[in-house]
């Protein structure tokens, strides 16, 4: 079935990416796509880079006549989110990812699709191929490693670029352009616990926070969604007190910039408390779907029994672990005051996992004021380390500060207006996208990120609406044909 997106419109578009889908390339696992996107360079006869962290960078001249244009930088992402459904079998590091056409809209079968960034990629891609596109200088920058570290853009060096201008295919909504994101850093958690061995009359469960939405940290933590960390995490404190619940283990989230969608705990409780306990769940499984029942219809919390666990935390360490969470700041935290409906801060509790006596916990801090993304990490560090806890706040990248007299948006907001009759919006993005640090090695750079239309990224509800791919693709063939002269 996934052959059925060649047939779309604009093909130019539509073949690459299905390209990309065939390829796998989870982050880190980005090997083969490196190796595909060389060939694919070297092949059309043009310059084709590697550099030192896994960066693609192929060069393509002016067209006839556009010599004294303003170079541009197409820049998106080699990497994609490898998220999948419970019940969905599929390695991400062997499988190609199967795509479906439902209605309007172009999604893959129970994974993530890849669009995000792969729509970008495919553009690039295409304007590269394209021998009927007028532009001046043209260099593609693929990045590495974007979604779990933005490996390729903190490793860029300032000399193998000479474009002016950098256009980022990294957005999701067509009919916007970006001129500002948002700065991050990384909270790195680890908790120590010591276990005692589980006495006598005590019976085992698995606990199952499953069925919520998940999804970006950054652009879709303003819906508000359940956090199924946090839910889980609020029974346990619950549950410890009323049925003298002991916590074996813990298994949730999956990945650092996706909204935790499923959460599992192996518990112990006295045998005498089991009514009592399983009647706990169901109550607070009532209390979630009420707190939750616009934005989380599908949400489930129960227990299983399972054997009982030969060991459990220890009291204080079980204690002060169930506060420390409990405590942890998550979703938004404040809003921009600049910008009517931004986000300007919000952190995001993303795993929470124990084995081997240690407890690991990771948390994704996002702002675009960095005085407040850094007060943020130190409230999350404070939390941590009265409990016991050692926080390392790591991987610090820069937001991106708007310009709104760059050259590059008024010219694309005229290409817009003269096109489709409108004005494009101007908006910052409450994400990581890579031009605060790209911007940051070529300062010289004009930027605006934009892209066509995608739904739920980071979660397997993802899913691309077709005719913005179309207007998308269009809008940047004429925006290359009017790129000011030098």
């Amino acid at each position: 079935m996934s052959k059925e997106i060649l047939s779309l419109e604009p093909k130019a578009i539509w073949e690459n990416f299905y390209s990309l889908t065939q390829i796998p390339r989870p982050s880190k696992h980005e090997n083969a796509i490196q190796d595909f996107m060389m060939k694919f360079g070297q092949d059309l006869g043009l310059e084709t880079i590697k550099d030192a962290v896994g960066n693609i960078i192929i060069k393509k001249p002016a067209t006839l006549g556009f010599e004294n244009r303003k170079g541009v930088v197409l820049q998106g992402h080699l990497d994609m989110v490898p998220q999948k459904n419970a019940d969905t079998v599929h390695d991400f590091e062997k499988d190609p990812i199967e795509t479906l056409i439902d209605g309007d809209w172009v999604t893959a079968k129970g994974t993530t699709l890849g669009a995000d960034n792969g729509m970008g990629v495919a553009a690039a891609m295409a304007v590269l191929q394209a021998t009927d596109i007028e532009h001046g200088p043209v260099e593609a920058l693929f990045t590495a490693d974007e979604e779990t570290g933005m490996t390729g853009a903190f490793g860029l060096q300032n000399d193998v670029l000479d474009g002016d201008i950098l256009l980022n295919m990294d957005s999701e909504d067509e009919g916007e352009l970006y001129v500002g994101c948002a700065g991050g850093i990384d909270a790195n958690i680890t908790f120590k616990y010591k276990e005692d061995k589980l006495e006598k009359g005590y019976v085992g469960y698995k606990l199952y926070m499953k069925g919520l939405k998940g999804g970006h940290s950054g652009m879709e933590i303003i819906l508000g969604r359940g956090n199924s960390n946090k839910l889980l995490f609020r029974f346990l404190k619950a549950a410890t007190k009323k049925y003298k619940l002991r916590m074996s283990s813990v298994d949730g989230g999956s990945l650092r910039n996706a909204i935790p969608r499923e959460s599992f705990a192996i518990v112990a409780v006295p045998e005498r408390y089991t009514e009592k306990f399983l009647a706990g769940v169901a109550e607070y499984e009532a209390i979630y779907k009420s707190e939750l029942s616009a934005v989380e219809p599908d949400l489930a919390f129960f227990a299983e029994p399972t054997d009982a666990p030969k060991h459990v935390f220890k009291n204080k360490s079980q204690k002060n672990l169930i506060n420390a969470i409990y405590a942890c700041p998550n979703g938004v935290i404040r809003m921009s005051d600049a910008m009517p409906g931004l986000v300007e801060t919000s952190t995001n509790l993303a795993r929470v996992v124990s084995e081997d006596g240690v407890v690991t916990i990771q948390a994704l801090l996002r702002s675009s004021v960095n005085s407040a993304k850094e007060d943020l990490g130190q409230a999350i560090v404070s939390t941590f380390v009265l409990a016991g806890g050692k926080v390392k706040l790591e991987g610090e990248y820069p937001g991106w500060k708007p310009n709104m007299d760059s050259p590059i948006l008024k010219t694309m907001q005229e290409v817009y207006n003269k096109k489709y009759g409108k004005v494009p919006e101007i908006k910052a993005i409450h994400a990581g996208l890579e031009c605060g640090l790209l911007g940051a090695v070529y300062p010289h750079w004009d930027m605006i990120s934009f892209g066509p239309t995608i739904r739920f990224p980071h979660s397997p509800d993802e899913k691309v609406k077709i005719d913005t791919v179309t207007k998308f693709w269009d809008f940047l063939v004429e925006t290359l044909k009017n790129i000011p002269v030098k």
